[in-house]
């Protein structure tokens, strides 16, 4: 086994993209197939037996109830085959921002000023989540998602593939979390991850959380470096450039979908934010 297990810091946003996910099952003699420069992020989570594999000169034995994350640039290959019946989920996941895989990333601390100074999600190489029972329900529900293949499942995908990753973080070198401006931050950044389908305003948000308008306008530039509108913003176009790629539907739609007023206004502010309309985005990062 691996003598050091570090963290993979993604730089926030973007956010992390889901792609697929399955659930496979080795017989005793079978071995994880060795790749070279997958593309994507390859997340397992190990529910019986053993994998036996290596990435480069690190190598783990990952057993029942433990994780591993295998990166898109380096070399994977199976160290041994599987000795009992072993069975994984597999999670595929790519990531368009910065993110680095070194020992520097045990030790930065992570970064509250959101979009202009981006967040770091560090995700352990290779863990034991305490919270495995739970992320073990979570598998399921996404397996069973992705059986589906309906687009109307995307939402539940990406929301089931948020949570997973959240149970998975470290958050060890987090600071200042107690504190009362960085609660309510978090509480604000929640709410508008949730409701940003919806019309929100700084006083809809502020009496959803009844604080005063301006203190939770306070609280997120001081956590985020934005206001709740901007980072609403930010977010409603981050996830219409996710259902550019993801989906076929027209702009009209993704404009609704992701709380715009009208399509015209969400394709002005889109081009403004990519430096593309929609359907050029989709054109050349969808083929």
């Amino acid at each position: 086994m691996s003598d050091r297990n570090g963290l993979i810091a993604l730089s926030l946003p973007p956010l992390p993209y889901y792609v697929t996910t399955g659930l496979s099952v080795f017989a005793p003699g079978d071995q994880h197939p060795n790749r070279r420069n997958l593309g994507i992020f390859d997340l397992l989570w190990v529910v019986q037996g053993t994998l036996h594999i290596g990435e480069e000169n690190r190598q783990w034995e990952v057993a029942a109830g433990q994780t591993l994350l295998l990166l898109p640039d380096r070399y994977h290959y199976a160290v041994k085959p599987c000795e009992t019946e072993t069975a994984f989920y597999w999670i595929h996941f790519d990531f368009a921002g910065d993110w680095t895989a070194d020992a520097a990333a045990e030790q930065a601390p992570p970064l509250r000023q959101m979009w202009t100074n981006p967040r770091t999600l560090r995700l352990p190489q290779y863990a034991s989540p305490a919270e495995f029972a739970q992320a073990r329900g979570l598998l399921a529900k996404l397996l069973a998602e992705a059986g589906r293949g309906r687009t109307a499942a995307y939402w539940q995908e990406q929301r089931l593939f948020l949570e997973l990753l959240d149970l998975l973080e470290d958050r060890g070198a987090e600071r200042d979390e107690d504190a009362p401006a960085v609660r309510l931050a978090n509480k604000a950044e929640a709410y508008l991850r949730q409701h940003f389908q919806s019309d929100i305003t700084n006083r809809s948000l502020a009496a959803a959380l009844h604080f005063h308008p301006n203190y939770v306008v306070r609280c997120m530039k001081e956590t985020f470096g934005c206001s709740p509108m901007a980072y609403l913003h930010r977010y409603r176009l981050e996830q219409a450039k996710l259902l550019l790629l993801k989906t076929e539907w027209p702009v009209a739609r993704i404009a609704e979908q992701t709380g715009f007023a009208s399509a015209p206004y969400f394709s002005g502010r889109f081009r403004q934010f990519a430096g593309l309309s929609p359907l050029q985005f989709r054109k050349r990062y969808s083929t």
